[in-house]
């Protein structure tokens, strides 16, 4: 599709008074064309933002200077928009200012589309812009701040420099870190106490006939709180319109791998088939097996069965690490004959399920092993079911009981158990293997199951250095509204393209898990 110059758009298309601040709550969906490519482009770039917000939250302390810096770097290397001075206007108001807001607002809405789906998917959208949009108004300059204040309907004025006087003592008795001397020097916010609740509630500012004295530095919280509960709201409006967009046929299988498919390294190619023997897998289940597949293992090992969706996550796990299919077969049929399954029942129900993942029956497809996105959000475990994300799915004292069985230690189990709290299921899985590895930092995102083998493998082949006494692990028991007039809903691409899309979208992001190596 074809663009006018974007210099000449910026002075006439009425999205310029939109894209008037580098910040926005994202009240008014896109109503331009775009083609499919920007609309890839655009949302893997954000997700890719949004990880290094979630990873550069847990990391470091949230405004320390570590997490500014390397959320700087981010907003540079992807071209969102990035901090400026309150009276540069020509510089806000240039076209590569204009396409950098454009891509902010436009990729907001479509990971929107993508993370409306289910309450899971929206408690982490919203958790990450709310830490995105809290790094981002802390950086703009006052005055800027005060236009998107007024811009959102926050009319919060600062009071004058004879009403902070008149109640010195009081503001600083009432507010965390403000001392006698920082009270003329920083604006204090006269807003209405119900606007707070918060800040009320935890006796951090001045309270007085009906409205709250904020400082400078607290009225991020009011724009947070305000924030989080329109983008709710959107969501849950966007989640309402869905049926529509996934009719079209090009946009579901877009929408479908940026929420729930790991779009890394394929790890159903073959590449060490033959290298892993079935004698190994009980040693390896102890040491280089997520704990996902840990349990799976002794599972399997203890009662010599798995349902349906015990088979299929763990058997793509161990296709995923280099076991043939000749050896799959001869593993289950071993374990299963062991139990309550003869020979001749179990090539009767459970060969061809077997034969029909490695893609030699039915429609011959080539199944992938799951990621962690699909373990977490696909399928959930029933009462006597062993698949699915111990990280998300078990219950809070179970988790804890088996982490102790692992030996990992009551201070490490503190920092899963707070991470599982936080609903950060895969980095209480990557810290999990940072402790029972020994590691300080594991130096690499965890997305997939098949990724934490194929790391700890180097840390055990010494690929890594590895501190002291390695930690002894038993070996066995283990808008308001959608997107809308988007030309990608719209333009009527080839049949080729409608076909590898999704195709398309994995293979321009096979590189995010390596993009993570240095958070």
């Amino acid at each position: 599709m074809q663009f006018p110059s974007r210099a000449r758009k910026f002075a006439t298309n009425p999205q310029t008074e939109l894209y008037g601040l580098p910040l926005q709550f994202y009240g008014q969906p896109p109503l331009e064309n775009i083609s499919l490519t920007e609309f890839e482009s655009f949302a893997v770039d954000r997700l890719k933002l949004l990880k290094t917000v979630e990873n550069s939250g847990v990391s470091y302390v949230k405004l320390s200077e570590q997490y500014t810096k390397k959320l700087d770097n981010e907003f540079r290397n992807l071209n969102f928009p990035y901090k400026l001075d309150a009276d540069d206007r020509k510089t806000q108001n240039g076209p590569s200012e204009y396409e950098k807001r454009r891509k902010d607002h436009i990729s907001h809405f479509i990971l929107r589309l993508a993370y409306c789906q289910t309450e899971d998917l929206r408690r982490w959208f919203i958790q990450q812009e709310v830490d995105l949009l809290r790094y981002r108004f802390n950086g703009l300059h006052p005055k800027i701040k005060m236009e998107f204040l007024h811009k959102n309907n926050l009319e919060y004025d600062a009071i004058s420099v004879e009403e902070k006087r008149a109640m010195k003592d009081k503001l600083v008795n009432s507010s965390y870190n403000v001392s006698g001397t920082t009270v003329e020097e920083q604006d204090f916010y006269k807003v209405p106490f119900q606007d707070a609740l918060d800040l009320v509630r935890t006796r951090k500012v001045y309270l007085k006939a009906g409205y709250v004295y904020i400082p400078h530095q607290d009225i991020v919280t009011i724009v947070l709180n305000d924030f989080r509960t329109r983008l709710s709201k959107a969501l849950a409006l966007t989640a309402r319109s869905l049926p529509a967009v996934h009719s079209d046929e090009r946009l579901q299988p877009l929408l479908n791998h940026l929420s729930h498919s790991y779009l890394g390294q394929d790890y159903s190619i073959q590449k060490n088939v033959g290298k892993i023997s079935l004698e190994q897998i009980d040693s390896l289940s102890g040491k280089s097996f997520p704990l996902c597949m840990r349990q799976l293992h002794q599972s399997l090992r203890e009662n010599h069965h798995l349902r349906h969706g015990g088979r299929m996550q763990y058997g793509l796990f161990l296709k995923g690490i280099g076991l043939s299919l000749e050896q799959a077969l001869q593993f289950w049929r071993s374990e299963f004959i062991r139990g309550k399954v003869d020979t001749d029942k179990f090539d009767k129900a459970y060969a061809y399920s077997i034969r029909h993942m490695f893609g030699k029956e039915g429609k011959r497809t080539d199944y992938t092993p799951y990621s962690c996105m699909k373990v977490i959000l696909s399928n959930p475990p029933s009462q006597g079911d062993h698949h699915g994300c111990p990280f998300r799915h078990s219950d809070p004292e179970l988790l804890k009981q088996k982490l102790q069985f692992y030996k990992v230690s009551p201070n490490g189990i503190t920092q899963i158990l707070d991470l599982v709290k936080g609903m950060h299921y895969q980095l209480a899985c990557q810290k999990y293997f940072e402790l029972t590895h020994n590691l300080e930092d594991a130096n690499f995102s965890l997305n997939h199951p098949n990724q934490y083998f194929v790391e700890s493998q180097k840390v055990l082949g010494g690929g890594r250095d590895v501190k002291r006494d390695i930690v002894d692990i038993p070996q066995r028991s283990q808008g308001n509204s959608t997107f809308k007039n988007h030309g990608a809903a719209r333009e009527k691409a080839p049949a080729a393209a409608n076909t590898n899309s999704s195709q398309d979208l994995a293979e321009m992001t096979k590189d995010l898990d390596s993009y993570f190596q240095d958070i």
